[in-house]
């Protein structure tokens, strides 16, 4: 029997009420914390359920930038925030307090930011410096190698992805074959330093790398597949996803409006969405 309840035999019939009101009423009361609190980690668990699954992409520094936490005024919604250490680009969301607009460290927002972590610097030449993480003093190698360490196992800030320097892209200027064309469809191997496999579109004469943001669109069992490893541009202008336009590379035919929804799918890649053109079409 509980102690508390045998206790009760000693006292009036008065005192035995008012003990008992109270030892129920304590138990309503836990009973309410405790499903509040089941509540609240049930609700918790499904947020966390809720989260999309992070789908690695590759970075250039400029598209970077656009990742600062800011309000993007087409949707007055903030911006994603994230900030890269040595190439690696980590979702910082939750340390919004530091790097958020206003927060102490808000300059390595959108930024690579390895150098001037190391240093503890916030000069404008030690941000976006991917090369010079390689050139820093054996100390300063340490506070890196710390910084990585604590965002990744401290932090538990989300990895979404590399930053890929642009000297380590493919020049705008070099031939693409067909076949090299069809072998980056992005299921291929993923370089070094990469975060996942190039997707190559081609487009307007210009091969682009859709792996540096366009994963969702143009990776596998996405909508826009059908284009990947292929010249797209008959089914661009077209606004086509039927075979006879996707593996049919001839635009000789295409009407005037048909051109120039092509030249805006182009515009679109390389002004807008930044996907680094890494060939020319064969």
């Amino acid at each position: 029997m509980n102690p508390m309840f045998s206790k009760l035999d000693t006292l009036t019939g008065v005192q035995n009420t008012i003990v008992y009101i109270l030892v129920a009423a304590s138990y309503v009361i836990y009973e309410f914390v405790m499903s509040r609190s089941r509540r609240k980690v049930m609700e918790e668990m499904s947020e966390i359920e809720e989260e999309e699954p992070i789908i690695p992409r590759n970075f250039i520094l400029a598209q970077l930038r656009k990742f600062d936490g800011t309000i993007d005024p087409k949707t007055d919604e903030p911006r994603p925030l994230y900030l890269s250490i040595s190439g690696t680009v980590f979702d910082v969301k939750n340390g919004k307090d530091f790097y958020g607009p206003g927060g102490p460290y808000e300059k390595f927002a959108g930024r690579e930011c390895g150098v001037a972590l190391a240093k503890m610097s916030f000069e404008e030449e030690d941000l976006d410096d991917i090369e010079g993480c390689q050139k820093l003093s054996r100390g300063d190698q340490d506070q890196l190698a710390g910084w990585v360490h604590k965002f990744t196992y401290y932090r538990n800030y989300a990895v979404v992805g590399k930053v890929i320097p642009y000297g380590q892209l493919p020049s705008k200027d070099r031939i693409v074959s067909k076949e090299e064309l069809m072998n980056n469809d992005g299921s291929g191997e993923i370089p070094d330093g990469y975060a996942t496999a190039p997707i190559f579109i081609g487009a307007g004469g210009k091969v682009f790398d859709g792996s540096f943001g366009g994963v969702e669109h143009y990776g596998k069992d996405c909508s826009y597949n059908k284009f990947a490893g292929k010249d797209a541009s008959r089914a661009l202008a077209k606004m086509s996803f039927d075979p006879a336009d996707t593996e049919n590379p001839d635009i000789s035919d295409l009407s005037e409006q048909q051109k120039k929804t092509l030249d805006g799918w182009v515009n679109t890649f390389e002004n807008q969405k930044m996907y680094p053109i890494v060939g020319k079409l064969a």
